[in-house]
C-alpha cells in the first residue's frame, strides 16, 4: 500500500456525491480538494469512486475515510426496501399498526394513517412472555416457528424483524428466536429489537426493528460493494459510516443494523455547523440540508 496521505470524507446525496479530502504537505502547509459527481442509483458506490477521481484522490492513498449517506433514508422516504415479516409476542400483533394514536392534523376528518412497512398477514406471533424486570412469566414456544417461516419464504420475505415485549429488560426470548431462525433459513437477514434499543415503548421497538430490517439487505449490498470497489483501488485505510450520533462505525456493524445511518447524511451537516460554531465563537447556529430527494 502507497503511504497515507489523504483523510477524506464522501458523501451520497439524492442528487449529487461530495468529497472533502485533506492532507498536510512536508513544509507544514495543509491542502484541502473538494469535488461534486453525479450520484449513480442504484450503483452508489461509482458515485464515491467518481468523485474520488473527479478530485485527484488515489484510493491507495487515503489512511482514513468516512462515509455518510442518504441511501437508507431514502430508502425510507421512497419506500424502496425489500419485503418484511415481523415475529413478535402473542396478542402484539397490531402493534405496530396501532402505533401512539396520534393524528398530525387533529381535527382533519379526512387523514388517512400510513400503512405500516409490513402487512398484516405477514406480522406472526409466539407464545412466550416477559414481564418489565425481565422475569419470564411464559416459556418461548418456537414449535410455530418452522411454519411462520415456510410461510414468509413463500410470500417472498427478504428480511426478518423479531421484537418480543419487554426484550429491553431479557433478551433471551429475541436471541432464542434469531439462533433458530438462523438454523433454519440461514440466508435470510434477521434483526432483534434488542440490538438496536434497549429502552420500553414497545411500538417504538417495534417498528425500529421493522425499518432497520426494511432496509438491511439494500444497505449491506451497498456498503460491500462500495468497500470492495475502493480495496480493489488499492484502497487500505480505515472505512468508517457516518451514524445519525454524529459517530462513526465499521462497515461491519452498520451493515447488520443500518438503521443507525438513517440520518447519516444530515448528521454530517449538523455537526460541521456544531464545528464551525465553536470555531467562531458563536453559540448559535442553524443548519438547513436540502438534498435532491429530502429537506
Amino acid at each position: 500500500m502507497t503511504t497515507a496521505r489523504y483523510r477524506a470524507a464522501t458523501d451520497v446525496g439524492g442528487t449529487f456525491t461530495d468529497l472533502v479530502a485533506f492532507h498536510t504537505a512536508s513544509d507544514g502547509s495543509l491542502h484541502v480538494i473538494t469535488a461534486k459527481s453525479d450520484t449513480t442509483p442504484p450503483d452508489f458506490e461509482q458515485g464515491v469512486l467518481d468523485v474520488l477521481a473527479k478530485g485527484g484522490v488515489d484510493p491507495s492513498e487515503i489512511g482514513f475515510l468516512a462515509h455518510g449517506t442518504t441511501v437508507v433514508i431514502n430508502a425510507l422516504t421512497e419506500r424502496k426496501g425489500v419485503k418484511v415479516g415481523l415475529i413478535t409476542t402473542k396478542g402484539f400483533r397490531d402493534t405496530l399498526e396501532i402505533a401512539r394514536g396520534n393524528r398530525p392534523d387533529f381535527f382533519n376528518l379526512s387523514y388517512v394513517k400510513p400503512a405500516p412497512f409490513v402487512p398484516r398477514y405477514l406480522r406472526a406471533e409466539l407464545a412466550g412472555r416477559m414481564d418489565y424486570h425481565g422475569n419470564e412469566l411464559v416459556p418461548l414456544d418456537l414449535a410455530p416457528l418452522p411454519e411462520i417461516l415456510a410461510g414468509f419464504r413463500a410470500d417472498g420475505v427478504e428480511a426478518i424483524a423479531v421484537c418480543f415485549l419487554h426484550s429491553y429488560a431479557n433478551t433471551a426470548h429475541e436471541a432464542a428466536t434469531m439462533a433458530e431462525i438462523a438454523r433454519l433459513w440461514p440466508e435470510v437477514s434477521v434483526v432483534a429489537s434488542h440490538q438496536i434499543t434497549r429502552e420500553w415503548r414497545e411500538y417504538e421497538r417495534t417498528n425500529t426493528a421493522v425499518l432497520s430490517a426494511y432496509v438491511q439487505p439494500v444497505a449491506a449490498r451497498y456498503l460491500s460493494r462500495l468497500d470492495q470497489g475502493l480495496r480493489s483501488r488499492g484502497f487500505g485505510g480505515n472505512l468508517f459510516i457516518m451514524q445519525s450520533n454524529c459517530g462513526v462505525d465499521s462497515v461491519e456493524a452498520t451493515s447488520r443494523i443500518p438503521i443507525t445511518m438513517v440520518e447519516s447524511g444530515p448528521s454530517s451537516g449538523f455537526w460541521g455547523a456544531a464545528e464551525l460554531g465553536r470555531r467562531i465563537g458563536e453559540p448559535n447556529i442553524l443548519a438547513l440540508d436540502i438534498g435532491g430527494t429530502t429537506a
